[in-house]
């Protein structure tokens, strides 16, 4: 049995954008796969980190004055400033605007997260990858219904060539290097319960250098 292995180059702050599709409060309570505030937690540190990290980020709502409300509070505290581009269209890709806020960022990485895994996140994960991109999705900071729209979900973005990760290492696969200024920053925008170990390191490695 032939396996089609999936190995793109590492995700940088110059290549890499994330996006972010329809984490609203609505929406927010039907999440039953994990909970709400583990999954709140995920999808706030990975935005956090993304603006720590410099990558842009693309956001949407759908229909929020209307059926699911806005962002959640943390979120659009997470990120002041952003717009978050309201549609009607199923998959945010078929929304002109988000399609153009996406080929405006100039990057050819894109990092899913949504607040239904297998539609909010895939659809247009899976179109990216038709348009020629390489796109990753975030399962950690994506909600869904239920476990089988879980498996489900991930088995056909795999299938379709997208790459699932958790944000985190994602994130960390950005920074490249715990020595850099902004490796404290950065594991304490995702919240992690060693962000004080790699303040250490990073503290450990500058001194190193002072003393050579």
């Amino acid at each position: 049995m032939s396996l089609n292995h999936h190995n793109p180059e590492p995700l940088t702050s110059a290549n890499a954008a994330v996006v972010l599709v329809d984490h609203q409060v609505g929406l927010m309570t039907g999440i039953r796969d994990f909970s709400i505030a583990e999954l709140k937690h995920n999808v706030v540190g990975l935005a956090k980190a993304a603006r720590v990290l410099d990558v842009p980020v693309v956001a949407t709502t759908t229909s929020a004055d209307t059926l699911w409300g806005p962002a959640f509070p943390e979120l659009q505290a997470a990120l002041p400033g952003q717009e978050f581009i309201d549609r009607t269209t199923v998959n945010a890709w078929d929304d002109a605007r988000f399609e153009a806020a996406i080929r405006a960022t100039g990057r050819n990485k894109l990092i899913f997260a949504g607040v239904s895994l297998e539609v909010c996140a895939a659809l247009p994960a899976m179109r990216a990858v038709r348009e020629g991109y390489e796109a990753y999705v975030a399962v950690d900071a994506s909600g869904t219904f239920n476990l089988t729209k879980r498996e489900t979900g991930i088995a056909r973005l795999v299938q379709s060539g997208v790459v699932v990760a958790d944000g985190s290492s994602l994130m960390v696969e950005i920074l490249a290097d715990n020595a850099l200024p902004k490796a404290f920053e950065l594991y304490s925008a995702l919240d992690m319960d060693w962000a004080t170990l790699a303040g250490q390191v990073r503290a450990s490695a500058i001194e190193q250098v002072r003393s050579s």
